[in-house]
Order: structure tokens, then sequence, then C-alpha cells
């Protein structure tokens, strides 16, 4: 089954589909909390959800886009349930923790293997992670801001809606009241101006200034001043990072941990503490010089790359970011034919943890998902 073959299944279809599926298989087999959850299962739950969505009063007025996003995100937003599902000994109260955040991992790992756009694709993984964040919008202490985060991340609308259909399919009765917390995420969201589109800020770096700073001011606009740009390429080894950068940054020095370790004898597999040490350097010499300049390696890692970010922060660059994400046959070709290919099982690990960068690490983002060189 492809991306575009599920797309012309009925809901009915797409359950069918789910239920042949492993990863389904064991949401059916795992159990949830009866206070929460007294309607069963995972599975179970999971098909509620589904069948609340066309009953909102908002989904005739939702294009086809939309109905695709959300149908997608009940269908893996507790997919990794059965993954850190665990039973408190001393209670027997059953707990799922981060399973939001290791969902996103699952049904991007599925969808990509399905052939879905890059774009519809990190829709639904970002909704899947943040699905519960409605629900526990009055426990924030700047509650305006999360909605702000959030709309750089995902559509509110499209949260709020979610979250209407997680909670209503569900026979707890304890649940009635979470609902009406709810429609605060809507009206914050709409007071801020960031219901139905990302928050404008008013600058570039007044956005990416507030995603930075530990108390975050929302209305503070800094002064926009840039030494230099520093352009983040990200992708996996073969998704066609050289050949980007000389088709669109050709006059730019490059700092590229590839060449790096080649100058330093060293494999991938070899300890890389010299590789990002001497990177670091060239990076600094050039942040000093106030030359603009790109930083090529995988990058593929939000708490990696955040590191050189910071780096380039620092020196008060504007960061520019980059994302090549081929087809994974076509990016495999491409490796296999590079003289310093990396072997497929790592590539495809590598791609098991993937997180694509999202605007709120950067002053600009570029994602790509053509055919490759």
């Amino acid at each position: 089954m492809t991306w575009d073959q599920l797309n012309l299944l009925s809901l009915d279809g797409i359950v069918d589909w789910a239920e042949s599926q492993s990863w389904c298989q064991a949401m059916a087999a795992c159990a949830q909390d009866a206070e929460w959850h007294s309607e069963g299962d995972v599975w179970t739950h999971t098909k509620l959800v589904l069948g609340e969505l066309p009953k909102l009063d908002e989904w005739p007025s939702l294009t086809p886009h939309e109905r695709t996003v959300l149908t997608y995100t009940a269908l893996f937003h507790d997919v990794a349930k059965p993954l850190t599902t665990e039973v408190d000994a001393e209670t027997g109260r059953v707990r799922s923790p981060k399973h939001a955040v290791k969902g996103e991992h699952v049904a991007r790992a599925v969808l990509r293997d399905l052939g879905c756009d890059l774009t519809t694709r990190e829709e639904i993984a970002r909704l899947v992670r943040y699905h519960g964040r409605p629900a526990f919008l009055l426990e924030r202490d700047q509650p305006t801001h999360e909605v702000v985060r959030m709309s750089w991340l995902v559509n509110n609308r499209l949260l709020y809606l979610f979250a209407l259909a997680d909670t209503r399919g569900r026979d707890t009765d304890s649940m009635t009241r979470p609902e009406e917390n709810l429609h605060y995420w809507k009206l914050m969201a709409e007071e801020a101006g960031c219901y139905e589109q990302p928050y404008p800020f008013a600058t570039e770096h007044a956005r990416f200034t507030f995603f930075r700073q530990r108390e975050p001011n929302l209305h503070y606009v800094p002064h926009e001043v840039f030494a230099c740009t520093a352009t983040l390429i990200a992708g996996l080894p073969g998704s066609g990072k050289d050949t980007w950068l000389s088709r669109n940054r050709s006059g730019l020095p490059v700092v590229s941990l590839d060449e790096i370790r080649g100058d330093l004898g060293l494999e991938p597999t070899d300890d890389q503490g010299r590789v990002a040490q001497a990177a670091q350097e060239r990076c600094r010499e050039l942040l000093r010089s106030g030359a603009s300049f790109a930083f090529n390696a995988t990058n593929t890692m939000r708490q990696t790359r955040g590191r050189w970010l910071s780096l380039f922060a620092d020196y008060n660059a504007r960061i520019e970011i980059v994302y090549l994400e081929p087809p994974l046959e076509t990016l495999l070709r491409q490796n296999n034919a590079r003289s310093n290919s990396v072997p497929e099982p790592v590539i495809r690990k590598l791609a098991q943890r993937c997180e694509p960068p999202t605007w709120i690490e950067c002053h600009s983002l570029v994602t790509s998902e053509g055919k490759g060189q």
C-alpha cells in the first residue's frame, strides 16, 4: 500500500488497512488506565477518536488536506503506547510516559515508508507529538506563550479540533470537564492572532529571539544587525547536500565534517571528538571575521543541531537552515555512488531517529524533497 492508494480509501478502508499492520495489532493488545480510558485498549480508543472526527461541527469546512492530516493524527496519536506503557507496582495504575514523543518518530517512519510527502508527514508527526498540549494549557505559567510556540510547530486550529475528538473518543464520564478546558486553547490562540496561522512576530529576529530566551518577552523587538549568515545544511548521507551547496551557495566557504574527517584520516566509525573540535575552530574563525559560510554535516538530530546553532547565535549570525530529504530509494542510490559511502543499515538507523528542523530553530528555513542529484 502506498500513500496515494491509502488516500483513495474511505475511513473504514483506512481502519481495515491499519488492522493488518503490526503497530496497530500492538495497540489492540495494549491496555489503558481505566480511570482515563474505560472504553478499553488503545486501538479501541483510536477507532472512537477516528469516528468523532466527522462529527465535529467544523469538519465540513475543512479542506481535504486538513481532513487527511487530522485522520492520520488520530490514527497515530497513541501508536507508541505499546512501547511506553508501564504499570505502577503499588497502585496498579497504567501510564505511558512520553508516548507522544516516541509516537512522533513511529508516525514519521510509517509515513515515510508509505511515501507520504515531507510537508504532510511533518504536519502529522508534530501533531502526534503535541496532541496532549491543549488539555493542560491552564497549568502553564504563561499560557499565551504556549499557544504562540505551538503556532510555529503545528496549526492551532487543527490541534484544537483533534483535542476535541480525542477527548470525545472515550467512555469515561469524568472526562467531560477537560473538554471545557480545551476551549481556552481556541480562545487564547484567537486572541493572540495565531489560531489559524503562526503568530505574527514583528521581525524574524524577534521570533528567533523569543524561542531562545529563558524568560521570553512576546513583544520584544531586538536590534537586527547581523555579523554574517551561517547556513546549516541538514540531511541524511546521500541526500545531496554538496550538490545543493554547489548549485545554490557556490560562493560560500564551507565547513564540512566529511572533509575534516578526511583531513584527519578518520573513519565515520572512529571517535569524532577531534572532528567536532576542528569544525568548531573553523566555524569560530569565520564567525570572528564576519564571513558568511555554510556548515555541512548530517545535522538530523535536534539536540546535536542545536549545539551548532547556539555557537552561530553567540556570534550574532543570521541563521539559515536547509533541510534535504529525497525519497529514501534515491538517497540510498546516491549514497552508494559516493566514494565515502555510509553503510545502508547506518542510514536506515539515522532515518529512524531523524528530527527535521522547524522554524523555531532559525531565522529562515528551506526544505527540499526533490528527486536528488
